[in-house]
């Protein structure tokens, strides 16, 4: 509870110099009531937590309420269907890496282009998934997973310090793109003739020329999946050296400079706005300043 404002002191002071024991009673009544609130309070912040993590098997629940969307049998053909989807992709790309006819395949091995591809699809997962755990984590008590989750505290010792989470949202994006470009590079045909499995040509037109297949596998293991997932238990989902590593490459690229042009756009809307940027660190001087804007004229030059 908060305490009352100056307008409804000044009255319970003058009761309270009437009545010495009334005044007693009242401090006695407050201070229960702020304790209470402080209890209430450490309890909610555990149920957080709990739903964030599986520390707690209570908070488990059944097979029916894990579900948000119920299961009516056109979900359920959906989920078969995206399954299915799924598989299908998969062998496709498969296949096709081992006729040679990809660009990784071509110029190593099938077997290498096979081995690049799933690395690229494991690491874009913590990729995607750490970003839906860092952004979502910022509003709960770091001292609550301090002891049982010590990497996810790391995590978020160093992207919650200062203005960390936009660099390392910054520095994440480009690591997405070049995940993406690789997992291009290792699956997307070269040779739209070669025979993939005996399929039609309609067939390998939808789901190898125009990427469908790619498309399918890359958002379903890389992106959505592990999004969810890490929404769900985003101190879990960054509790590895995995993730830290991660954090730190992003953190690295965005120091690189590489990206840092779009800081200038960030300025110009800025001033077109009128809207000050928000940040968590004082204004940058001397060398700071200078090493800041001759990143972006690189970044510019690139």
């Amino acid at each position: 509870p908060h305490p009352p404002d100056r307008f409804q002191i000044r009255p319970l002071v003058a009761f309270a110099r009437r009545h010495p024991l009334e005044r007693f009673h009242s401090q006695y009544q407050y201070a229960h009531n702020f304790s209470i609130a402080n209890k209430q309070k450490e309890v909610i912040k555990r149920e957080i937590f709990y739903r964030m993590t599986d520390q707690d098997d209570t908070h488990k629940a059944g097979a029916e309420d894990s579900h948000d969307v119920k299961l009516t049998p056109f979900t359920v053909f959906r989920y078969v269907a995206s399954i299915g989807m799924l598989i299908f992709s998969i062998i496709i790309v498969g296949a096709l890496m081992f006729t040679g006819n990809t660009r990784v395949a071509k110029d190593a091995h099938p077997w290498v282009a096979l081995i690049v591809c799933i690395l690229a699809i494991v690491w874009l997962s913590m990729i995607e998934g750490q970003q839906a755990s860092l952004v979502g984590l910022p509003p709960v008590d770091p001292d609550l997973y301090k002891d049982t989750h010590p990497l996810t505290y790391k995590n978020a010792a160093l992207a919650f310090k200062g203005d960390n989470l936009d660099r390392y949202l910054m520095g994440r994006q480009f690591m997405v793109l070049l995940v993406v470009f690789v997992i291009n590079q290792c699956s997307s045909p070269l040779d739209p003739s070669v025979d993939v499995l005996g399929l039609p040509d309609g067939v390998k037109f939808v789901f190898l020329d125009i990427g469908l297949a790619m498309i399918v596998f890359t958002c379903i293991l890389g992106q959505l999946t592990t999004q969810v997932n890490a929404s769900h238990m985003m101190i879990d989902y960054v509790n590895n050296y995995f993730a830290l590593f991660t954090l730190y490459t992003a953190m690295a690229v965005e120091f690189s400079g590489i990206m840092h042009s779009s800081y200038l756009i960030q300025n110009i809307l800025s001033a077109i706005s009128g809207k000050p940027i928000i940040s968590n660190e004082p204004p940058r001087a001397g060398f700071t300043f200078a090493f800041f804007w001759g990143r972006v004229l690189m970044s510019l030059a690139i």
